[in-house]
């Protein structure tokens, strides 16, 4: 396959001697305008890719803070076709645009339609959190039939030899989980996590990022001193969430990302 969209601003970013970041909100919240702009916002405020979450009644690795966004966003409606409709929106702006999601919402939908509809709408590609290698096939297909990047994670539990299996597979990054738990801002990040980082680096030679627990800039410019990407989730939704109406969260959103984009600029420095 030729080089991704995703592949290459992982790679420019390396060119620059530092990380990407990577953010993620879920689509629907506060509405699916509402987190149209919020995603908007990120970009604007120095996020390089996103990662758009598809609501799922049984998210078993958000922790309270996303759940409480996506419980909202469920409540008031949002679907796949919202989700589709959010990326095409997100898409238009030219950053990568991913979904995280569960595996069952695609498997209902329809693997291939989904793929379709995703590419079609300027997707980049998924992160799948529940699904491993071995039962991926038809998204494996999928993926290579529309041109799809696909990200599967390895976390600190992982053996070598599942570590290598999974790097195989993935296309685009490898997802790091920095925590055995869920999702959600932490005081410090896990001394791990640069383990784990090195053991997957061991593994393969695509950009390894990592994901769970970062919420600010020190935060941040740390994981950027030996990853490819940090990826923050909980931190934005939280502003989200804190906020007074729709547009001051767009701003609180905004806000955060320019000081996260300061800190993995300065974790190589």
């Amino acid at each position: 396959m030729s080089t991704s969209r995703l592949s290459s601003v992982l790679a420019a970013a390396r060119a620059e001697n530092r990380a990407a970041l990577i953010g993620y909100l879920p689509a629907g919240y506060p509405s699916v305008q509402g987190g149209i702009d919020a995603i908007r916002a990120m970009i604007e405020g120095g996020v390089d890719i996103v990662e758009i979450g598809l609501p799922y009644s049984d998210p078993q690795m958000d922790g309270p803070v996303i759940q409480r966004a996506v419980e909202s966003a469920l409540a008031s409606g949002t679907n796949t076709l919202d989700v589709l409709r959010t990326v095409e929106a997100v898409a238009q702006t030219g950053a990568p645009t991913l979904v995280m999601t569960y595996w069952n919402p695609i498997e209902r939908y329809g693997v291939e339609r989904f793929a379709k509809e995703f590419a079609d709408a300027g997707g980049a590609g998924l992160i799948t959190p529940d699904l491993i290698p071995e039962e991926a096939e038809p998204w494996l297909t999928a993926s290579d039939a529309h041109g799809l990047d696909r990200v599967f994670l390895v976390a600190q539990s992982s053996t070598d030899e599942r570590i290598a299996l999974t790097t195989r597979t993935c296309r685009g990054f490898v997802y790091a989980a920095s925590l055995m738990g869920v999702t959600g801002t932490r005081d410090a990040v896990n001394s791990e996590a640069r383990h784990l980082v090195e053991r997957t680096r061991a593994a393969t030679t695509i950009p390894v990022c990592v994901g769970l627990g970062v919420s600010n800039a020190k935060q941040a410019a740390e994981v950027a001193g030996f990853a490819d990407g940090v990826i923050v989730g909980s931190a934005f939704v939280r502003r989200l969430l804190e906020a007074p109406d729709a547009a001051a969260g767009t701003s609180a959103v905004r806000e955060l990302a320019e000081q996260l984009a300061e800190g993995v600029r300065s974790g190589r420095s």
